[in-house]
């Protein structure tokens, strides 16, 4: 009875900094689970804790080599860490560097208008020709390092120039595109292909960068197949596959808007989307087309 009443007593003892410090504690645990959920981290973070199980169970049995190898391999913990999750730890980094300040000087939506119009009508026709193509929106978090990589063209955003850069005769058509604003920033480009073992077989190069550069930033991208002609896009390691031109439309305005559309993961689904509206307008003005029209600056 003594214990009882001592248990409710420490509850009398318990500070207002003691409940914001559980808080805290809970929501980065939270965070970090959110941030590794779905990733490799998850299995390595599994196994470290294996390990630690059986230091304690050695400890636990007497058995003292046992003791002596883990207690000379676990002090080093730490270094692995880092190096076998830098990727979710630049991840997390990254989300944590996205601060808005709640100010935007520039209307987003001038900024959409100008921006998805000719991305559409570009990805819309390369895909009725079955010519593969990388386009990588910026948003919040900066590119510049992947511009550094590729060809600098700091260009207004066109659709003739668009088809020009992913021509197959072009120079620049392997790379991808990076668009800031309503310029093209660089072509050329390459992106870190993503390691997530759980995606599609099917998926090339270009779907694999495409998720590849949305795990290092906050950007989008849309990715046209060379093979199939299906057009996709990618957000925050999504991918939704088998898109018309209304639907990607829909996608890059809603993550222009800081929002989602996309489902977990990956959509599978290998059927053509549904036509509709300005989908079926740009379908038969495309069909006309034998051959890609050359840019006229």
């Amino acid at each position: 009875m003594q214990s009882l009443v001592d248990f409710f007593r420490s509850f009398s003892q318990i500070r207002i900094q003691d409940l914001l410090d559980i808080f805290v504690v809970t929501v980065l645990i939270y965070v970090v689970l959110k941030l590794v959920r779905g990733t490799r981290a998850v299995q390595m973070a599994v196994g470290i804790a294996v390990i630690v199980l059986i230091y304690q169970a050695s400890i636990w049995a007497g058995f003292q080599t046992l003791q002596f190898v883990l207690r000379n391999v676990l002090p080093y913990a730490g270094l692995a860490i880092i190096v076998l999750f830098q990727s979710e730890i630049r991840t997390a980094l990254t989300h944590l560097g996205r601060v808005r300040l709640g100010i935007n000087f520039r209307s987003r939506t001038d900024l959409i208008n100008k921006t998805y119009e000719d991305v559409v009508l570009a990805a819309t026709t390369l895909a009725s020709q079955k010519i593969g193509a990388l386009i990588a929106i910026e948003r919040n978090v900066g590119l510049q390092n992947f511009i550094e990589n590729g060809v600098k063209l700091d260009a207004k955003l066109s659709y003739d120039l668009l088809i020009s850069i992913f021509n197959p005769h072009s120079p620049l058509h392997d790379g991808a595109v990076i668009i800031r604003h309503d310029r093209i920033a660089a072509a050329g480009c390459f992106f870190r292909p993503t390691l997530d073992p759980s995606l599609a077989k099917n998926l090339g190069t270009r779907h694999r960068a495409a998720i590849g550069i949305t795990e290092d930033s906050d950007a989008i991208a849309i990715v046209v197949s060379e093979e199939t002609g299906i057009i996709s896009f990618v957000s925050d390691a999504r991918i939704v596959r088998n898109l018309d031109g209304a639907r990607l439309r829909a996608n890059i305005q809603q993550a222009l808007q800081s929002q989602s559309l996309l489902p977990k993961r990956i959509h599978k689904s290998t059927e053509p989307a549904p036509k509709k509206g300005l989908a079926e307008q740009y379908d038969r003005a495309f069909s006309r087309q034998n051959e890609v029209r050359p840019y006229n600056p």
